[in-house]
């Protein structure tokens, strides 16, 4: 820790707590994640779940950086320095009066959605989306703290508890842990509720509450979907009377109808129908933002394609060889997170 100056405490939890401290080396600000437990070997330490998708996840504009990895054999103390970031989303809504600008909004959900299709196409799905685990700076948004995560091919049941009850999906809450990685996008559903209604959409005070908070507003599911619940339940009595619903869209009467509409897609009560990342990348009130970056992504081919053309012939075997090194760096990754 002696490459660092601490400046501050930024937050606890319940395994560990944040510290903002400045490099002594370049003096930039950073994020130190301290971790309450301690750790036997640096192979211990290697095969934490957060360190590994970190690494598997970096490096992504929607993903927070790990900068370091710090390891203290003798004492077998564990802190992981991050980039720093501004806020989390939960401190940008508390205490607002005025909503946000609609285009800000849009922003924060297209990249909150991309860094969820990366995820999920990486294999890895979060299990605790909340605005707290969101962070910004200036106008970008990185997805943070991974350490519920789990991969998408494991085996279920899942057992351990997972995600802050109010951004719980139904199937979490109702099975002994038969969920998958569409319980993230139903905690995406939430975030983006509370950004546009600077409320919480389900604040359940325990779990038989947050389930009828969920069938307040969206009413009780048909038979067969609590059915497909009920054969990997034993906890939870399924006896709930049959209920309408008030619905989202008189929640929030100021949203954009395509906005209400991809919120309901993301908050659907069966995972089956619940959209994936990918699709809501596709849903109508992104495409505007996935056209900008598509155009964005020709126009740096294009640049780089001219760029390529003046290469001199000198220069190929240099290339080449760099090339055939970065292949494996390229996809184990490092440092981001």
């Amino acid at each position: 820790m002696h490459k660092y100056r601490l400046i501050a405490k930024k937050g606890e939890g319940t395994f560990s707590e944040v510290l903002k401290a400045q490099c002594v080396k370049n003096g930039k600000m950073t994020a130190i994640k301290c971790m309450k437990s301690t750790f036997e070997s640096e192979e211990q330490v290697n095969n934490l779940r957060e360190i590994q998708a970190l690494r598997r996840l970096s490096p992504h504009p929607g993903v927070i950086k790990l900068i370091e990895v710090l390891y203290e054999q003798p004492t077998g103390r564990l802190a992981l320095v991050f980039e720093l970031m501004d806020m989390n989303i939960y401190e940008l809504i508390r205490g607002r009066r005025q909503y946000l600008p609609e285009a800000r909004i849009k922003s924060y959900m297209y990249q909150l959605v991309k860094a969820m299709d990366h995820m999920h196409r990486n294999g890895i799905f979060h299990r605790d989306i909340k605005p707290e685990n969101i962070l910004i700076v200036d106008d970008a948004l990185k997805l943070a703290d991974f350490g519920s995560c789990r991969g998408i091919y494991s085996k279920q049941p899942y057992t351990e508890y997972i995600s802050t009850r109010w951004y719980r999906a139904p199937e979490c809450l109702l099975t002994d842990g038969y969920y998958n990685y569409k319980m993230d996008l139903w905690g995406v559903g939430c975030v983006f509720f509370e950004i546009v209604s600077l409320f919480p959409l389900f604040p359940g005070t325990n779990e038989l509450d947050q389930i009828h908070k969920i069938h307040n507003i969206q009413g009780t599911p048909p038979p067969e979907v609590l059915d497909k619940f009920r054969r990997h339940a034993t906890h939870m009595d399924f006896d709930f009377p049959p209920k309408e619903g008030t619905g989202i869209p008189r929640l929030v009467p100021h949203a954009p109808d395509d906005a209400i509409d991809l919120m309901c897609k993301l908050l659907m009560y069966n995972p089956d129908d619940r959209l994936s990342a990918r699709q809501a990348l596709r849903h109508a009130y992104l495409k505007e933002l996935r056209d900008l970056d598509k155009k964005a992504k020709r126009d740096a081919l294009a640049k780089s394609d001219a760029t390529a053309l003046v290469v001199p012939s000198t220069a190929s075997s240099t290339v080449s060889s760099h090339v055939a090194h970065g292949q494996r760096a390229g996809g184990g990754g490092g440092g981001g997170g």
